[in-house]
């Protein structure tokens, strides 16, 4: 299946101040047949390891770490000439060995020719118990589960996802019913690849139910397997509590509905697990649309999201039946499926980070904020075609914004204080609405 972001593998490979690659994200979104495939197509063989089935490489770096002498071990472990320039060099699951991950820094310094690429899915955990990391010395790649644009190409509807990168919102507007049926299927689906790929091969959405509930029984497996006793639990409980989080109107996190009494001091090493274990999102609050924003975050309050759509669906225990119900599921659940797409395809666009506003003294929200080339982008979701955002409006005003963001099922309009994009069009997003829509403030 074809990834967006082996655009970016292709980019690290020809910059000439290349440095290792430093791949994160969580378990199952493809970071691994991504990294090979990557080494297949552009390279003219590939040196792989996992630190996770092999405990003698791990015994390797326990001595010097001396890329020559490492990559002669590499080289005898692979049966790869890993010195070879046009090797690919990979060390997956490299939170399994510190030493590992501190030999970037070596490597960075005296082997630059290398092509080295270090992967793995709970490396946030690792560095946060104390990892030293080669700060300076790596360059860094996130990966997301699939978006919908992948889902589109992967689903044999190239001329879809193709018509809205060129960004021709009047031609998908001709064909809306068609978008919002491959949304609602990725609501369903997910971005997930082994899921997806379920999908292409059997097309049997009680299999592709499977997938997502084998893969939520994995990822509460590691709760008990990598975390410490005393937070395993508490871990499990904040996972547990995520789609009723979302199913409610206000959807900040309330600690109560973890368990019953319970309060910050005692949870918030687990979320902030759940965040480096990349399996949910975490969208701060700000108090006020400023620049930076980070400058104006509220650290109490925050709002949170499972990394998939499609484990949404299948932690909420949804039936593929609201799939041939149509307008259902964008209506039920309170817009926690929009919200929750919204927010991912923010996220892995890597161009910026997802905040949230609300009133101090009052009900009014705004579902979105962030800052992208000197623009404040401030986004209302709404599930189905209900245009109505009094609190994105006033915001706009009182702030004195050059517009608002409203993302819905309804066509593409433009206001005097909004600009109405369809939810199927959210991957054009950040660089269409400020460079594209708000070109003449940055003239002014």
């Amino acid at each position: 299946m074809e990834r967006f972001a082996m655009n970016d593998f292709i980019a690290w490979k020809n910059s000439p101040r290349r440095k290792p690659l430093f791949v994160q994200g969580a378990r199952q979104v493809g970071k691994t047949w991504l990294i090979k495939e990557f080494g297949r197509t552009n390279y003219q063989a590939t040196a792989y390891v996992n630190f996770l089935d092999d405990e003698a490489m791990i015994g390797q770096f326990e001595g010097e770490l001396s890329p020559s002498r490492l990559l002669d071990a590499v080289t005898f472990y692979t049966g790869v000439n890993a010195k070879d320039p046009t090797t690919l060099v990979i060390f997956d699951e490299i939170q399994e060995c510190p030493r590992a991950i501190t030999s970037l820094k070596m490597f960075a310094e005296r082997s630059p020719e290398t092509s080295l690429i270090a992967a793995g899915s709970l490396l946030g955990v690792a560095l946060h118990q104390g990892v030293s990391f080669p700060v300076g010395k790596v360059d860094h790649l996130f990966m997301y589960p699939m978006t919908f644009g992948e889902f589109l190409v992967a689903t044999g509807n190239e001329v879809m996802q193709d018509t809205l990168q060129k960004g021709n919102l009047d031609l998908a507007n001709s064909f809306a019913e068609r978008y919002r049926e491959k949304l609602l299927r990725y609501y369903y689906i997910g971005g997930m690849p082994e899921a997806v790929q379920t999908y292409l091969d059997t097309a049997d959405l009680a299999e592709v139910r499977k997938v997502h509930e084998r893969l939520l029984f994995d990822y509460e497996h590691d709760f008990s397997k990598y975390a410490p006793p005393a937070v395993a639990e508490k871990i499990r409980l904040v996972w547990k509590s995520i789609p009723g989080q979302l199913a409610r109107e206000n959807k900040k996190f309330v600690y109560s509905a973890v368990r019953k009494g319970a309060r910050a001091r005692g949870y918030e090493e687990a979320i902030q697990w759940l965040v480096d274990a990349g399996l949910i999102l975490r969208v701060n609050r700000i108090t006020k649309p400023g620049l930076p924003l980070s400058s104006y975050l509220d650290k109490e309050a925050f709002k949170t999201y499972l990394l998939d759509v499609g484990l949404l669906g299948a932690a909420n225990r949804l039936d593929a039946s609201v799939l041939v119900e149509g307008n259902r599921l964008f209506q039920e659940f309170k817009g926690s499926f929009a919200e929750n797409y919204v927010c991912q395809e923010l996220v892995a666009s890597g161009k910026v980070v997802p905040y949230y506003w609300s009133a101090d003294s009052s009900t009014g929200e705004v579902d979105f904020v962030y800052d992208y080339d000197g623009f404040i982008v401030p986004v209302e979701v709404k599930a189905t075609t209900n245009l109505q955002a009094k609190s994105l409006r006033l915001f706009v005003e009182r702030n004195r914004l050059e517009k608002g963001l409203r993302l819905s099922l309804d066509g593409f309009k433009e206001q005097d204080w909004v600009v109405n994009l369809p939810l199927y069009a959210t991957s054009l997003l950040p660089e269409w609405f400020s460079n594209v829509r708000l070109s003449e403030k940055k003239t002014e």
